[in-house]
């Protein structure tokens, strides 16, 4: 259903909208979009929110949110009383962001940066992205691997 060539290409635009400014949620999900005819720019704002480990909290990877978004988009249940497309939907998130941890060692941004865990309330202006910014963070390698792993995912489902 889907090509090698087409999922790699999602993987590198992730990477790309992250370059751009764009943060790891919204890099991750706007990559993977046009797969569930959501328009771009509701895809951006869909994950606008889950920057900086969910509003600058530096709780949940913005990128494992991104692929989390994704998953639900995927197989997400529509009928609340459906217990096993629910369980479904929970068993492939439980999946991907196990890979994940797996590969980056936490699902946790603050653990990712080396941060002493979440930031206090408050802080919401989002850093500058300078080279400096993108020289120190390991962010664009977390978009990356968020990408290939639903795009993996996707291939072997």
């Amino acid at each position: 259903m889907y090509s090698k060539e087409d999922l790699d290409r999602r993987v590198q635009a992730a990477v790309d909208y992250f370059m751009q400014g764009y943060g790891c949620c919204q890099s991750v999900v706007a990559a993977f979009a046009d797969l569930y005819a959501l328009p771009l720019d509701q895809a951006l704002k869909i994950g606008a929110g889950f920057g900086g480990g969910v509003g600058k909290l530096r709780m949940m990877c913005g990128a494992v949110s991104g692929m989390v978004v994704l998953a639900g988009l995927e197989c997400g249940q529509t009928e609340g009383s459906d217990r096993e497309g629910k369980a479904e939907c929970y068993r492939v998130v439980q999946q991907l962001l196990a890979r994940f941890q797996e590969e980056n060692g936490s699902v946790i941004c603050a653990d990712l940066l080396g941060l002493n865990g979440p930031v206090a309330r408050g802080s919401y202006m989002p850093d500058a992205r300078t080279a400096e910014y993108y020289r120190q963070r390991p962010c664009a390698a977390k978009v990356e691997s968020a990408a290939r792993i639903f795009a993996d995912w996707l291939i072997n489902q």
